[in-house]
């Protein structure tokens, strides 16, 4: 397989909502929007990937969650939580040694929020030669 391009496609119970949380209140920003005004998609950046949420389900996703790489992990808890966003696992460090949180979309979609810390190994290829 030769893979060129790729995208994580969400199909929420109500588009507008959940468009409106992704790019609101998570504060993605937008890569493109598509379709006609009463079944508008949008494509948002989601770090070195791409997130689609447009169409629509019956039922509310399952199986489905979003790992996303912060900064501050304590600072987003804290700031969607603000936002009335609910938190379903707070801030912890991982037995594999990243912090993580937990919070959800408006059907429900966890959003593992993740920080890495400095010493951990997934930041081997970053750090500076000594």
């Amino acid at each position: 397989m030769d893979v060129l391009s790729s995208r994580l496609l969400l199909r929420p119970t109500d588009a507008a909502r959940s468009q409106a949380f992704y790019r609101d209140v998570l504060g993605l920003a937008v890569h493109r929007e598509f379709g006609p005004p009463e079944h508008r998609g949008l494509v948002f950046f989601l770090g070195n990937g791409l997130l689609e949420v447009s169409g629509h389900a019956d039922e509310r996703p399952r199986g489905t969650a979003l790992w996303v790489q912060v900064r501050d992990l304590a600072a987003e808890v804290d700031r969607l939580a603000a936002a009335g966003v609910p938190v379903v696992a707070p801030p912890a460090l991982q037995p594999w040694g990243l912090r993580e949180a937990t919070v959800t979309d408006p059907d429900g979609v966890a959003i593992v929020l993740v920080e890495v810390p400095a010493d951990h190994p997934l930041r081997a290829d970053v750090r500076p030669p000594a």
